[in-house]
């Protein structure tokens, strides 16, 4: 999972994430609840990112806006779990157990 950019929109910021399922299956349902914290390390957001299906072997980009985030204020992105991570034959908790995580932005991501 990657945090691929940030960018203000009208209504706070805009998160760009790139997702690629390298699990060995398709997915029908994957999310992650992420917890974004200020550059004081203080929690301001707890929130999920739906990318719903995930074919194998696929990426995947999705946009999410977050209404009254200041893209410039945000210091950290921590993925908290995988609240959806379901397929034939997958462990619902193969998507957390499994996730890498990068950014290309200065924010810090990870788990």
């Amino acid at each position: 999972l990657e945090l691929n950019a940030l960018q203000a929109s009208d209504r706070g910021c805009r998160f760009a994430f790139l997702a690629t399922n390298n699990l060995g299956a398709e997915l029908s349902a994957a999310a992650f609840e992420l917890a974004l914290f200020d550059k004081a390390g203080m929690l301001s957001r707890l929130t999920i990112i739906d990318f719903k299906d995930l074919p194998h072997g696929k990426s995947k980009v999705r946009q999410f806006d977050f209404s009254g985030v200041d893209c410039g204020g945000v210091g950290r992105v921590l993925v908290n779990d995988a609240t959806e991570c379901a397929g034939e034959g997958v462990d619902p908790k193969a998507c957390i157990r499994g996730l890498k995580t990068e950014t290309r932005s200065d924010v810090a991501f990870g788990i």
